[in-house]
This record gives C-alpha cells, sequence and structure tokens, in this order.
C-alpha cells in the first residue's frame, strides 16, 4: 500500500467518482497531462506538494505523475481536505497523501515533515508552508533545501512571505509565482474566490445576503471577487482597504469605502481577504451589532484575532457545522465561521473546477519550466513565463470553442512602427 496518513480508505470510490468530475472541467490540464504522458519531462524528479486537498489538485497530482514525476502530498490547511479524495489518491492513483480534514497542529507539521522525508528536488506550494520548513534552522532542513532545484507558489500570501525571503536574502532556490500569472489570479482570485467564498458562507450559515450589509476586508483581485458575488446577490457591499489605488477603484466601481472601525458598527457579515494579520482586531469586535457573521478567505486564520476575540467572550458554543457562536458582555453574539479558516475551503468545496483548470496548468507547466531551468535561476521569485501565461489562455479559450482575430502583416508593422503618423 503507498505510504499515506488519511482518514478512511473506504471513501476512495466516492473520491475517484468526484474527481472524475472535477477532471470534466479541466480541459487544460488534461491537453497538458496528454503531453506529459508522451514526453514525461519530470521523468525520475521527486515532487513534494503542500495544496488543499481537492479533486481539482488530484487532477493536478495525476497531471504531475503521468509526466514521470514521484509525488507526496500534504494539505496546506487543517479545515480544507476533502477525506474522499485524500483516500482515492493513495488507494486508486498511487499517489502518497499526508491530509485529515480537522488535523490538529501537530499532525498537520508531522504531514509536512512526511513529505520532506521524500527530498523533494521541486516544491509546490499553496501558503509556503513547506518551504518555510525547508528553510528551517536545522542542519537536516539546510541539506534537503540545498537538493531543492526550484518551487512553485499558489497563493497571493504565499509570494508575499517568498518575496520578504528574497528581500533578506534567505531564500535558498527560485521560485516560481504561479499566483502572479494573468491566468491565475484574474481568474482563480476573482471569479473562483468569489464564488467559493458566498459558497462557504452560504452553507455554513444558511444566511439570506439580499438586503445585508457585506463588508469586504481587501480589494485585491479576491476582494473584487468577494464584493462582486456579494453585490450579485442584494448584498450593500462596503470595502475596507489600506491602499488608496485599490479604495479608489472599490468607489469607482459603486462600493462604499470606509475604515474598519466604521464597517464595524453597520456590517451584518465580514469577509477578510487581504493576506494580512489582525485585520478584524478587539477594536473592531466591540462595536459589531449582535449577530455579527465573521468569515476569512484569506489564506490564513490570523486574518480575524481570534484570541482577542476569545478572551472578549463570557461564553462560546458550536451552532452548527463551521459555525461558533462567542456570546459577549452584555449578550452580545458574534459568529465566527470555520474556526477563521478559508471559509470556502472549510465549509464548501472550494473554487470550481473550470478557474483551477487554469491555475493548476500553470503549476504544472511551471515546474516543467522549474526542471528545465531551475539550475540557472538566481535564487529569486518569478513571475510565471509569459508564452506559459499565453499558451494557457489560447488552451482555455480553444476548450470553451471561443475564436479570437489575428493580428494582419500591415497591424504587426504598424504597432511595432513609430514612424507612422496620424
Amino acid at each position: 500500500m503507498t505510504e499515506h496518513d488519511v482518514k478512511d480508505l473506504s471513501l476512495a470510490a466516492a473520491g475517484k467518482l468526484k474527481i472524475e468530475w472535477a477532471e470534466q472541467s479541466m480541459p487544460v490540464l488534461r491537453q497538458v497531462r496528454e503531453r506529459f504522458t508522451k514526453e514525461q519531462p519530470l521523468k525520475g524528479i521527486r515532487l513534494g506538494a503542500c495544496l488543499h486537498v481537492t479533486t481539482e489538485t488530484a487532477v493536478l497530482m495525476m497531471t504531475l505523475k503521468a509526466g514521470g514525476a514521484q509525488v507526496a502530498l500534504c494539505a496546506s490547511n487543517p479545515l480544507s481536505t476533502q477525506d474522499d479524495t485524500a483516500a482515492a489518491l493513495v488507494k486508486e492513483y498511487g499517489i502518497p497523501v499526508f491530509a485529515q480534514k480537522g488535523e490538529d497542529n501537530k499532525r498537520y507539521y508531522s504531514h509536512l515533515e512526511a513529505v520532506l522525508k521524500t527530498e523533494p528536488q521541486v516544491t509546490m506550494d499553496d501558503g509556503a508552508d513547506l518551504i518555510s520548513q525547508l528553510h528551517g534552522e536545522s542542519n537536516v532542513s539546510k541539506d534537503l533545501a540545498r537538493n531543492v532545484i526550484g518551487g512553485t507558489e499558489e497563493t497571493t500570501t504565499g509570494v508575499i512571505r517568498l518575496r520578504a525571503m528574497e528581500k533578506e536574502g534567505v531564500l535558498a532556490f527560485p521560485v516560481i509565482a504561479v499566483n502572479d500569472a494573468d491566468t491565475k489570479h484574474l481568474f482563480d482570485n476573482r471569479y473562483g474566490t468569489g464564488q467559493s467564498t458566498i459558497d462557504g458562507i452560504l452553507r455554513a450559515t444558511n444566511v439570506l445576503l439580499a438586503g445585508k450589509i457585506v463588508v469586504v476586508a481587501g480589494y485585491g483581485m479576491c476582494g473584487r471577487g468577494v464584493a462582486s458575488r456579494a453585490h450579485g446577490m442584494g448584498a450593500h457591499v462596503v470595502v475596507t482597504e489600506t491602499a488608496p489605488m485599490r479604495a479608489l477603484e472599490a468607489v469607482m466601481d459603486g462600493y462604499q469605502v470606509m475604515p474598519m472601525a466604521r464597517a464595524a458598527e453597520v456590517g451584518d457579515v465580514f469577509v477578510t481577504v487581504t493576506g494580512n494579520m489582525a485585520v478584524i482586531r478587539q477594536e473592531h469586535f466591540v462595536k459589531m451589532k449582535d449577530g455579527a457573521i465573521v468569515a476569512n478567505s484569506g489564506h490564513f486564520n490570523v486574518e480575524i484575532d481570534l484570541e482577542a476575540l476569545g478572551k472578549l467572550a463570557q461564553s462560546r458554543r458550536s451552532m452548527r457545522p463551521f459555525v461558533e457562536e462567542l456570546s459577549l458582555r452584555g449578550g452580545k453574539r458574534i459568529y465566527v465561521l470555520g474556526e477563521g479558516r478559508l471559509i470556502n475551503l472549510a465549509a464548501a468545496e472550494g473554487h470550481p473546477a473550470t478557474v483551477m483548470d487554469m491555475s493548476f496548468a500553470n503549476q504544472a507547466l511551471s515546474a516543467e519550466y522549474v526542471v528545465k531551468h531551475g539550475r540557472s535561476l538566481e535564487k529569486k521569485v518569478y513571475v510565471v513565463p509569459r508564452d506559459i501565461d499565453l499558451e494557457i489562455a489560447r488552451l482555455k479559450l480553444a476548450s470553451m470553442d471561443v475564436q479570437i482575430d489575428v493580428l494582419t502583416p500591415a497591424q504587426e508593422e504598424y504597432l511595432s512602427s513609430w514612424t507612422h503618423g496620424t
């Protein structure tokens, strides 16, 4: 039996059906797999992945294995694992998986170590936890890091961490910022996060959003997606921001913009998508209405200061799956969803396969690029090469039977010339 630590292998049959369902909506990754099967660009490469263990991730793992990689997978978030998917990857596809939904911190980090024991030559991260472990102080970590050709990173949060490592001169190998590819952040972050966040909130609470004031903290691509989908369901959207340009854009998109200190007084539902810590904290909790709902769709649960809220609480109880009620002095109740972790994966199924198709095609092709070019790259964070980004967009359009125009020779000459006047 393939090495693993999953909750229940008897769930494998159900997981396989769900993987097949997702695969139908991932035509770009299927085309990548066809080429990988023929060319074997990852042959013999040990690849360690720390990603959300979902059906879409399963299709990526199968693609990497088809390309010749020896893959090992652990979860990038304690609440995001789909246990049936994890079981299917082990039992049906022979891929080592170390992940259980609801695992505690001790088990979570033991799973990271299990992947690192495979001595990966390429890392694939969603939040940079695997890379962070590789950059630990122990001699073992340093020895393992020296053998890594390069890595890839899926998220805004992870890229922020990696750029900080690069700036401090501690990054041990080159990393491709998959998050920064246009075919990732323009679609996955906006449409994927937008839809799946609302899906997670509704599955957890069954609350009616129409007429509610939804406060969205952060107006990057993820925040834009959440704001757009909440507005589409009839909510009044308030945006909080620290960046002037994004705040201005939110205003021009028709949303109210104000500091969290003011938004806390009026909001009914709060969603954080910033990649930063303590975006909602004690000074905000004390101003909230009775019955306020607080959720996070950024990568880590640090966006909500849960420790401060816990100290304010006089009592707490679980009301529904993924809904915890905290009662404050005076009887005011605040509801925290999914333990403050990614609500779209804690209470729902994450992004639709259609958008993950592009994100994970970026992962697969970036892994191939790292294997080919990693040893000649500096120890820096790199954006996905433009030709990979454009090829994924081309394949996605073709799969949707969408055709576009082609520049004529005269048009190409005009665009490349400075001599044409008015």
